[in-house]
């Protein structure tokens, strides 16, 4: 072989394994790049997933809402009913203090034996009701239904007023699961609220933003010699039927009228 032709044969090969190396810094390039791709898309697959967590991660501090008394009461009066005010010369309404728990199967019968009465005596400015928070049948569901909906009915009087948490409650109650069972979850009492014309409080029924406020309420209500649900106070004094049964509407008028009469 000549020299020119060694010489060319040589070039071709250094040509050769310049490619080959230029090929593998190439490929290693490649590589790399594909492992900061993957390691990018982990840390912010785990940055979403912490976010989420951490966005719906129940409150552990107290957060008391807006415009509550100091007896956990939310008002539902003649105004809240129908946007209008009563009349100055108007008797003051009777004061009905309701304690609940939406997962009480006593409170839903009340709801449908005597809400619409309520109602009607609320309209008309014949009474007021001031709804407490009574949740006790924690352990009786298998998704904490019981706190969670007096949460969510909270967040919906907080955002909407007094006329959204009726409307709220009483769809509660024409929803209400059966004892023992799941109730509806987080979602479903989303679409309750926008059923109620109240959005945005997503955040405020995932993270339970009453949570501690509303079991604070319950043992307020202990103190105050609530031991179940439904317990009516009028004018002061509680109203049952015989035998510590659920006051019909009949009782539960009579009683306010013994109260007008003082």
């Amino acid at each position: 072989m000549s020299n020119e032709r060694q010489q060319r044969a040589a070039r071709a090969e250094q040509m050769r394994k310049e490619r080959e190396k230029a090929d593998r810094k190439q490929r290693n390039l490649i590589s790399v790049g594909i492992v900061v791709v993957v390691i990018a898309l982990i840390a912010v697959g785990g940055w979403g997933i912490k976010s989420a967590s951490d966005a719906n991660k129940v409150e552990t501090k107290l957060t008391t809402p807006d415009n509550v008394n100091k007896d956990y009461g939310i008002i539902y009066d003649q105004e809240a009913a129908t946007g209008t005010a009563p009349a100055a010369d108007a008797a003051e309404p009777v004061k009905v203090v309701l304690y609940e728990d939406f997962l009480c199967p006593g409170c839903g019968a009340l709801e449908q034996t005597s809400g619409a009465f309520l109602s009607s005596a609320v309209e008309s400015g014949e009474i007021e009701i001031e709804y407490r928070p009574y949740s006790f049948l924690l352990t009786q569901s298998t998704n904490e239904y019981s706190q969670r909906a007096w949460n969510a009915a909270t967040c919906v009087y907080t955002e909407g007023g007094a006329k959204a948490f009726k409307e709220f409650h009483d769809i509660l109650f024409a929803n209400q699961p059966e004892e023992g069972s799941a109730g509806p979850e987080d979602p479903e009492l989303i679409d309750f609220a926008e059923q109620a014309g109240v959005t945005g409080i997503d955040s405020c029924i995932n993270k339970q933003t009453y949570k501690r406020w509303i079991e604070d309420a319950k043992d307020h209500g202990v103190d105050d010699g609530v031991s179940g649900t439904p317990t009516i106070r009028i004018d002061g004094k509680d109203v049952s039927g015989p035998n510590q049964t659920i006051a019909t509407t009949e009782i539960i008028q009579a009683a306010i009228d013994a109260a007008k009469k003082g």
